[in-house]
């Protein structure tokens, strides 16, 4: 942080405005205001801008600073005159600069909101997207200071600035006079501003992973003299997968006649490396880290990968440690992986990188895989290798990541790099924590629409990752996840089976599965499955255990062809006596019938068939390369015994799709149990329902009625009693009535007469209701008498209620007209720090909440999300007729919960809302209590300009 030399010169130095950015090729940069420190920097900087550079800056020949332009140039008052500097190794590369202009152009003071802005980017820095992240900062403290509107004046032959502006997304103006192109522009954000923030920040978050991962060169740092170790560990696997790069042993320790370690230079430093290094393997002690980071950012390293342990996990102390470490990386533009990680890992025949405590390099294939922990990490490279006999058969690995304690590079960052990885089609992580969890969702949602993402998320946050606090249970944040898109599962077993599902064969069309084999109890147990998974299964095809593999053939190419089915689960056991089928024959033959009606996914159910999931994994491959048997070399395994592996002699190299839109290669899943095989498709199931109806998300609905200024100006003035409170009655009907929801009136009756005057002017029938804290809501407890009709009928009631509960002043009774009959629900809508506004609904009553039957959606509400919002609760068939009763007015509900979502949407300051009971009629609903609660809006990060976590 920057002291200023001359407080007298200046308001209070702005440090909230410091931020780390990533640029469009991947490195990073630190953004900071100037100050009167900074004079020294800016005259050498601008020393190494070209003069063409400047000419287009000044619009004249302006070989030098004065010392009047330094002292213009790093004085500031940090609302009127603002200027900021990108920074890489604290040395300025750009910088940027307002001043705010009153109407005749000259300088001014608030309330003026104009001003001009002007950039200097330096020539080696030039087409970083530099300039692009400088405006968006410069317009986030240009709105918070007051300013609407930025004018730039540019050369004609500035094209490069002219495009910065132009593609930034805002509002503008163009116009060209006296030889100088003036643009004015909105700062208001648009949403093709924020598309325009988010598909950089795409681009280059994507980029500075790839950076990572498809390395030219590495050097391992820390590589011991003697086999063993982790440093000397790493850079075996290095060797040994085969990396197409330069590769490098550092240990400081190394003896000066050392020249190989392994077949590899050796070292003492990095700084004697001769060529770049792009990825710097650190493997020695925490507190010899510092110094090695130093070493690389003067090298020019790219990124690291921290495999040494002590640091956030092991206490305050290694906090703080690891806070240090990212700034110091982050000074030098680069990225880290870690620190605590277990490596990352990239099968691309072109990179054949194992930089990682993997002693195997995983087969090739289409599936990304991410964990935090590193021993999750080993268990899932395990169980995706595994092959002979194994549980789910062979499948591939395009890129591994682990990310240990993730200071830096996070699971947003690697989901970025897969988004239009093209040789990624699945994505399966292991999430320990979700740091971001309002990011997290926004690029779920669009990694989603293109490729499956599945999930594992653990249920809290170990020691070492850095979490916002959020006030949903772990169960909403999952629900959450899901409407974005995620299939969210609960363990490994089944991570790594809708995986192999997903990467292996084509989404189901519908629910609709046909289910056939030679065993009648297996197909009865998975049609018992199926069902308990929500699919809807055909009764299912007894082949006997007679079957041939013909007889496979023909009944799987029977049912793949019926238009009513949408997926086949096939169940096998083993046969014996002459005729028995063997499982590499029953392998060819289902493949076959597979390939005849790629649309449709086939799964395979075995019981004590290793052999058959070792042949359908060699039917096709998921790997960039297939291995295809030459006719003859085919056989199958005794039933009962181990299967051994298929021999490789005759085998021809066949080239494999390098995206899903290549056709399938048909490999076959096989799961050794039904419900393993049943809940990946059901999980393939809804995912593709998920894919249909995000391709129409819905819209938001507009109403006529909406007093969205009014709102702001109530909140506004309720807002000055102080900063958080739970508004009054009044002033939440007046509040929620701008928004077109209405409140049942109730009035309070501290007395028997006070009661009878209320339900007077309120009408009777009437309801006596008890509002104490214990009483509320819980109509199962007896506070609530309905269906009064006159005033003897109260006044007994109320001495009832008295009786039982005790004085009026523990019950605090109040009187209410009585509301149409019908279901008693209840709608929420809260701004949580970490995920951001959700709306919520369920049934009112005691069951419902302790069965926590409530459903959720991200705030904006569409339509659409308004319809499944009330369908997803599992008491839902309440509201539809359940057993002959009545249904209720279902439209009217789903518009309440859409006027909710746009009040809390357009004003972040109500920060929770609660409706209950909202009673739903057959025609209409009527809210009967409702409570408002009023706070300065939590920080949006996510529209602001694109910054990576503050260290």
């Amino acid at each position: 942080m920057q002291t200023p030399a001359d407080p007298k010169d200046r308001h209070e130095y702005p440090s909230h405005w410091e931020a780390d950015v990533v640029l469009r090729d991947g490195g990073t940069a630190r953004i900071r205001p100037i100050t009167v420190d900074d004079a020294d920097r800016l005259v050498s900087f601008y020393e190494q801008v070209s003069d063409e550079s400047k000419y287009y800056r000044f619009f004249a020949p302006y070989p030098r600073l004065s010392a009047k332009d330094v002292h213009r140039f790093t004085h500031h008052d940090f609302v009127d005159r603002v200027g900021l500097a990108a920074t890489i190794g604290g040395e300025f590369i750009a910088t940027v600069r307002y001043d705010r202009i009153g109407p005749a152009g000259t300088p001014a003071s608030a309330p003026a909101d104009e001003a001009e802005v002007a950039f200097l980017v330096q020539d080696a820095h030039q087409g970083r997207g530099v300039a692009s992240a400088l405006l968006e900062h410069i317009a986030a403290v240009a709105r918070e200071r007051g300013i609407r509107r930025f004018a730039a004046e540019v050369l004609p032959a500035n094209t490069k600035m002219i495009k910065v502006f132009m593609d930034a997304g805002y509002t503008q103006k163009r116009s060209f006079e006296d030889g100088v192109v003036r643009l004015e522009f909105d700062l208001e954000p648009t949403d093709r501003s924020l598309a325009v923030q988010r598909a950089r920040e795409q681009r280059a978050e994507a980029r500075s992973v790839r950076r990572l991962l498809a390395p030219g060169s590495v050097a391992v740092i820390g590589v011991g003299r003697t086999p063993g170790g982790v440093g000397r560990s790493v850079l075996g696997n290095l060797r040994e997968a085969g990396f197409t790069g330069r590769l490098h042993a550092v240990n400081q320790a190394f003896p000066d006649d050392l020249k190989e370690v392994d077949g590899v230079p050796a070292h003492r430093s990095v700084r004697d490396i001769d060529g770049p290094v792009d990825l710097a393997v650190v493997a020695v002690p925490a507190e010899h880290v510092p110094e090695v980071v130093t070493a690389c950012g003067e090298h020019g390293v790219q990124g690291l990968v921290v495999l040494a342990a002590g640091y956030a996990e092991s206490g305050p102390d290694g906090r703080e440690r690891q806070r240090a470490l990212v700034r110091q990386a982050r000074t030098y533009g680069m990225r880290i992986i870690g620190p605590n990680a277990f490596g990352i890992i990239n099968t691309a025949d072109d990179v054949r990188l194992n930089a990682s405590l993997a002693p195997e390099m995983p087969r090739p294939g289409r599936i990304g895989l991410f964990a935090q922990s590193g021993a999750i990490g080993i268990a899932l490279l395990s169980r995706l290798h595994r092959r002979g006999g194994g549980v789910t058969g062979t499948t591939g690995v395009s890129t591994f990541v682990s990310s240990g304690n993730r200071a830096d590079v996070s699971g947003n960052d690697v989901l970025q790099y897969w988004y239009d990885d093209p040789e990624t089609d699945v994505v399966l992580m292991y999430l320990e924590s979700i740091g971001n969890p309002r990011k997290f969702t926004r690029l779920a949602r669009r990694t989603g629409a293109a490729k499956p993402l599945v999930v594992v998320q653990g249920a809290g946050a170990p020691p070492g990752h850095a979490v916002r606090a959020t006030r949903l249970p772990h169960a909403t944040v999952s629900a959450l996840l899901r409407q974005a898109g995620v299939i969210r599962v609960d363990t490994i077993t089944e991570l790594v089976d809708a995986g192999l599902l997903l990467a292996r064969q084509p989404l189901p069309a519908g629910p609709r599965v046909a289910i056939l084999g030679n065993s009648e109890s297996l197909g009865l147990l998975t049609y018992d499955r199926c069902l308990a998974e929500g699919l809807r299964p055909a009764r299912p095809l007894d082949l006997t255990t007679r079957a041939t593999a013909g007889d496979f053939h023909r009944a799987l190419s029977q049912v793949l062809a019926d238009e009513s089915c949408d997926a086949v689960v096939v169940t096998a056991i083993p046969t014996i006596g002459e005729g028995a089928v063997g499982d590499a024959e029953l392998a060819e033959a289902l493949r076959s019938a597979a390939e005849e009606m790629p649309g449709k996914p086939v799964l395979v159910v075995h019981v004590e068939l290793g052999g058959l999931a070792e042949a359908l994994s060699a039917a096709g491959r998921t790997a960039p390369t297939v291995t295809a048997m030459a006719p003859g070399t085919g056989g199958g395994a005794h039933p009962f015994r181990p299967a051994e592996r298929l021999p490789t002699e005759g085998k021809a190299v066949v080239p494999a799709p390098k995206s899903r839109a290549y056709p399938y290669s048909r490999l076959i899943p096989a799961y050794p149990a039904a419900e393993r095989a049943v809940r990946a498709l059901a999980e393939a199931v809804k995912y593709a329902q998920w894919r249909r109806e995000a391709a129409e998300p819905g819209k938001v609905p507009g109403y006529d009625d909406i007093d969205e200024r009014g709102a702001a100006e109530l909140i506004g003035g309720l807002l000055e009693r102080g900063e958080g409170l739970t508004i009054g009655v009044e002033e939440t009907c007046r509040l929620l009535g701008t928004y077109g929801i209405g409140v049942h009136r109730a009035l309070p009756a501290p007395s028997p007469g006070a009661a009878v005057d209320a339900a007077r002017a309120l009408g009777y029938p009437v309801a006596l209701k008890a509002t104490a804290p214990h009483l509320r809501h819980r109509a199962d407890l007896g506070g609530v008498r309905l269906d009064l009709a006159d005033e003897e009928q109260l006044r007994r009631a109320y001495d009832e209620l008295g009786e039982l509960y005790g004085p009026p002043e523990e019950l605090r009774p109040v009187v209410q007209r009585m509301a149409p009959r019908g279901v008693d629900t209840v709608v929420r809508a809260v701004i949580d720090p970490a995920a951001g506004a959700v709306v919520s609904f369920g049934l009112a009553g005691a069951a419902s909440q302790l069965l926590g039957d409530m459903a959720h959606r991200l705030v904006p509400v569409t339509d659409r999300d308004a319809t499944s919002l009330v369908r997803s609760i599992r008491t839902a068939p309440l509201l539809f007729g359940w057993r002959g009763s009545a249904p209720v007015d279902t439209p009217a509900l789903e518009e309440l919960l859409l006027r909710v979502s746009r009040l809390v949407d357009d004003h972040p300051e109500v920060v929770a809302v609660t409706l209950e009971p909202v009673v739903v009629a057959r025609q209409g609903v009527t809210v009967l209590g409702a409570t408002v609660r009023l706070a300065p809006p939590p920080v949006r990060d996510d529209l602001g300009p694109r910054t990576l976590p503050a260290y």
